[in-house]
């Protein structure tokens, strides 16, 4: 029986994976409480989040130049950009569909109480795990498959109180099949955005990479802007002055250091393990909650956390290795592993 140590080598082979899973998660709960510190009491925003969202997607961009050329140089980043001209190509994909999902966001929670909105979007576990088996066309296991179920559960758990049972509203209608299409992109974007990373760019550094798709997300969202005939007035002075507090600046810095520390879980890490370190924010979430907010730990959240910790206990057994070729060749927890065909699902 593995130890504890054998299970967390296998999830991290290298220190710098360890460090980038708590960074990411570190990132999305600060996330998480900034930006509900900054809705007025109708929760609604006091700045264009449009204007926010152009801006963090340019200061990504600016952080990855700055970053690759403070690693390299001038001249060695132009000579790679001009070289992996055609990723530009393939991260247009991801980058339509993230920007299809930040605003889907908006209409879902429009039509959609909170309860049922977090309910539906818990379904992304499992879709992560189909989309991953299809694009990279590996079979997880019924071991991977029973840990990402529990966590699924484990996630919807924690969103339901006891008297929220009746109201989560399923009805079929346009918004559901919006909703459903808000998960697909979500899901299909951080898995193909992987697929990228491991297969067309894997020679190529990641900061470039993160050049071509952050281009490509500016692009998508100044069309969109066009489309809502905001284009001539995104940075009006009305726009931009609730854009210079302190709160939302943060909320830009703090968005850009997840960009690049996304680009870098997929490419050390994978996408499975992802969708892990966003269950194990719930648990970090209600802890922090309660100290620094006093709200209490419920029975439902009590449950949840230790369906995410059983699930991530089972995951850590037998982790998804899905090591791109260049990795490989500095890792030694590249060797294939046979699977019985009894073990696949």
């Amino acid at each position: 029986m593995d130890t504890l140590y054998d299970r967390y080598h296998k999830l991290f082979p290298k220190k710098r994976c360890a460090v980038i899973f708590v960074v990411y998660m570190a990132l999305f709960i600060t996330q998480g409480l900034t930006v509900t510190a900054t809705q007025k009491p109708d929760h609604k925003y006091e700045y264009n989040t449009a204007t926010v969202v152009l801006f963090a997607e340019t200061a990504k961009l600016l952080t990855s130049v700055v970053i690759f050329v403070c690693q390299n140089s001038w001249e060695e980043f132009k000579i790679e950009v001009r070289q992996r001209t055609y990723l530009v190509w393939y991260y247009f994909i991801p980058a339509i569909l993230y920007c299809l999902y930040n605003n889907l966001q908006f209409t879902s929670l429009s039509w959609f109480d909170p309860t049922s909105y977090f309910v539906l979007m818990q379904f992304r576990v499992v879709v992560t795990g189909v989309l991953f088996q299809f694009i990279f066309k590996k079979q997880l296991t019924r071991m991977q498959w029973l840990s990402l179920i529990l966590l699924t559960i484990g996630c919807t758990v924690q969103r339901l109180q006891e008297n929220d049972i009746g109201k989560v509203s399923l009805d079929v209608n346009i918004y559901l099949v919006l909703i459903l299409l808000q998960v697909l992109s979500s899901c299909f974007a951080g898995v193909y955005t992987e697929f990228i990373l491991k297969t067309q760019g894997r020679d190529a550094p990641v900061m470039v990479q993160n050049v071509f798709l952050y281009l490509d997300s500016i692009f998508c969202n100044l069309v969109l802007l066009t489309y809502n005939g905001q284009i001539f007035t995104f940075l009006s002075h009305q726009n931009i002055q609730p854009v210079l507090s302190f709160k939302v600046i943060y909320i830009i810095v703090n968005q850009t250091c997840i960009g690049i520390c996304v680009s870098l879980f997929l490419r050390y890490l994978n996408s499975i393990l992802k969708s892990f370190a966003s269950a194990l924010e719930i648990v970090f979430t209600a802890v922090l909650a309660m100290v620094f907010f006093g709200v209490p730990i419920g029975f439902n959240t009590i449950i949840s956390i230790l369906l995410i910790f059983v699930a991530t206990y089972l995951y850590s057994a037998n982790p998804v290795n899905n090591t791109s070729r260049s990795e490989c060749k500095e890792s030694s927890n590249c060797r294939p592993r046979n699977i019985s065909s009894s073990d696949k699902v």
